[in-house]
């Protein structure tokens, strides 16, 4: 019987910040501290709904919506500071089911890319060890539209050389679930905070990586 070339999976696409590493406690960190001075208070919530997973500039106007553009680049600049500042005093924790997954897919021949709405990734990746694992990456410094376009996660599977109809996308996020989907690709999110409802638009849902295997993803693939 012929394959169904729809239902392969060639390539897998993960989020870096909440899927590959545990960086997401660091940029709540510096995105409170950088909002303080500006008198807002920013809770953990926020961070998830506002900011997470999209392009630093857009996560800065979500709060600070009364600032001149001139004026939210500097806000958004003392964000980035902080970030830098605490990312190297500290060690950057990797999910280690992640990485498990990744290997397991690459050594069946997926190729693997990862991508960040944030510029700091090209850092973050070779600090890690992980940039020897992957096939590519997508940052900050590579997109003109940040999520929910689709323009990272579509840039990504180009540069693996597949169409989205092959690929699955890895999200934490509300707006990079959506972007996936918008991107004609698979999703499983990751929910690391109990609210699964917020992540209902992907395929499916886990709390960890752990939950997902290349048999599931083949189960997924095949009912599309």
């Amino acid at each position: 019987m012929r394959k169904d070339k729809n239902k392969e999976i060639k390539g897998a696409i993960f989020d870096l910040d909440g899927v590959v590493v545990d960086t997401v406690p660091i940029h709540f960190k510096a995105w409170k501290r950088m909002f303080a001075e500006y008198g807002k208070k920013f809770t953990f919530k926020d961070y998830k709904e506002k900011v997470d997973g999209i392009q630093r500039i857009d996560g800065g106007r979500a709060i600070l919506n009364d600032l001149s553009n001139k004026e939210l680049i500097k806000a958004t600049d003392k964000k980035q500071e902080y970030f830098l500042e605490n990312l190297k005093k500290e060690e950057i924790p990797v999910f280690k089911t992640t990485i498990k997954l990744m290997k397991d897919l690459r050594s069946r021949g997926i190729k693997i890319a990862v991508i960040s709405s944030s510029k700091n990734s090209p850092y973050i990746l070779n600090r890690t060890g992980i940039m020897k694992l992957i096939d590519t990456e997508v940052n900050g410094n590579d997109i003109t539209r940040g999520k929910p376009h689709p323009q990272i996660f579509l840039m990504a599977a180009e540069k693996i050389g597949l169409k989205s109809k092959n690929c699955v996308v890895f999200e934490d996020a509300i707006l990079g679930v959506e972007a996936a989907k918008r991107a004609k690709m698979l999703c499983v999110g990751i929910d690391r905070h109990n609210d699964t409802e917020r992540l209902k638009e992907a395929d499916i849902v886990v709390d960890d990586l752990k939950e997902i295997n290349y048999d599931k993803l083949l189960s997924l693939f095949g009912r599309r």
